[in-house]
């Protein structure tokens, strides 16, 4: 496209590329105008690419732009210009530029700027429409758009995978055709890359098929590259990784271990309660008053927690359990801050000691699962590769979700997390 016609100073105010200002006008009310002109002095017929300066006719578009110190009307006076080819089909075509598309209504810096307020901070698509003068419908086919070039590109290589659950939304119910209530509960899994914290995939639901089924739309050589993957203790995620990741070493991630210690202890705690009170715990218990302090890590407590502590398993444990249970859970954070797998299976002797003498079904349960787990968390104890990052993800995808007070489209959903997620990692 040929260019010429010199810029005037409005024209460098107003600051649209490939454009000048021909007039600015002001009505009663305080409304501005601006009517611009493209700077091109001919353009290529999109048909054959032959160039003509001939217009055949000028006409007033409106186009969406940005805000100029408050709103403005932007006016392009539009040429239609005349193809003098005589093997082509068309006989005349409108000219478009950089900045508005074919068929295009808005300026695409004013594309640029909505989709930047959209994905770089965490803001309800509305909102944003509002404040640039669109419709939500405008700004969630920007999204997308977006979207649909984001997971065309390029596939990166990801070293450390992470793989967690994600809730889409509350528990829904439904008829099924034989009259039968049924319970759905939409659950997405999220992959992240370990390293950097770039959510790499949204898909629904939330067992060993729907990381399957992502995983075989990975090229095989980003596959084979994967060293490690790190998961909760899902047995449906854990089986679905080694046929797809057949170099990559699964790292259990050590919080949901504590977590699954916590529940025992719980657990003991209730039964005590039962067992010695024939209720639930009540306020006047020790143990119930002080539950959370038995959650807490030895390494944590001052010297005020640690008196409370004997004090609750002095007076409120008169069979030693709740100790007992809170003993192996410490001895568990022991040995998943080891540093060696020969110093965390010393460590794993001790423990199953620690459980062999308690004889509960809580404890003997909770060491059921760290034998079944046991090579995975080996794989921890020599990577520390964790799941902290999936986490972390996970939270900005339930703060997209409460921005926009829910989603009902999985799709539009799942855009808002990619392209957030790619704009944080641009940023």
């Amino acid at each position: 496209m040929s260019q010429g016609r010199a810029a005037s100073a409005a024209t460098v105010l107003f600051n649209l590329p490939d454009y000048r200002v021909l007039h600015v006008v002001r009505d009663v009310a305080g409304d501005r105008t601006v009517i611009v002109e493209s700077l091109a002095v001919e353009a290529a017929c999109p048909s054959c690419g032959v160039f003509t300066a001939s217009v055949h006719q000028r006409t007033l578009q409106r186009v969406r732009d940005v805000a100029f110190d408050g709103p403005v009307t932007v006016l392009w006076r539009k040429d239609r210009c005349r193809c003098y080819e005589t093997a082509c089909v068309r006989r005349s075509f409108a000219e478009h530029t950089t900045q508005v598309p074919t068929r295009a209504r808005l300026t695409t810096r004013l594309a640029v700027a909505v989709l930047a307020a959209v994905t770089v901070e965490v803001r309800a698509v509305d909102r944003v429409a509002v404040e640039y003068g669109l419709s939500w419908p405008t700004v969630a086919r920007l999204l997308a758009a977006a979207a649909k070039v984001l997971a065309a590109g390029p596939v990166r290589l990801t070293r450390a995978l992470g793989i967690d659950e994600h809730r889409f939304r509350s528990v829904r119910w439904f008829r099924d055709d034989s009259g039968s209530w049924r319970r759905i509960e939409p659950w997405s899994v999220l992959f992240t890359d370990l390293d950097t914290g770039a959510v790499l995939g949204v898909v629904d639901g939330r067992d060993g098929a729907a990381v399957r089924g992502w995983l075989s739309t990975r090229p095989r050589w980003w596959r084979h590259r994967v060293q490690v993957v790190a998961i909760d203790p899902s047995a449906a995620f854990r089986a679905a990784l080694h046929p797809l990741l057949p170099n990559a070493r699964t790292s259990v991630d050590h919080f949901h271990l504590v977590k699954l210690a916590n529940d025992a202890v719980t657990a003991v705690r209730r039964r005590c309660a039962w067992e010695y009170r024939d209720r639930r715990g009540r306020a006047v218990d020790p143990a119930w008053a002080h539950r959370l302090l038995l959650l807490r890590g030895a390494d944590t407590l001052s010297a005020r927690g640690w008196a409370k502590l004997k004090y609750i398993l002095d007076v409120d444990d008169p069979s030693n359990e709740i100790g007992a249970a809170w003993g192996i859970k410490e001895q568990l954070r022991l040995l998943l801050a080891t540093t060696t797998v020969a110093d965390a299976r010393v460590a794993r002797v001790v423990l199953a000691q620690y459980v062999r003498d308690a004889d509960m079904a809580e404890t003997t349960k909770l060491m059921r699962t760290l034998d079944r787990w046991w090579d995975p968390i080996e794989v921890f104890i020599t990577t520390r590769v964790t799941n902290a990052r999936s986490e972390a993800a996970n939270l900005t995808c339930k703060n997209l979700k409460r921005t926009g007070r829910g989603y009902r489209n999985q799709t539009n959903y799942h855009a808002r997390i990619m392209l957030h997620s790619a704009a944080q990692m641009a940023g």
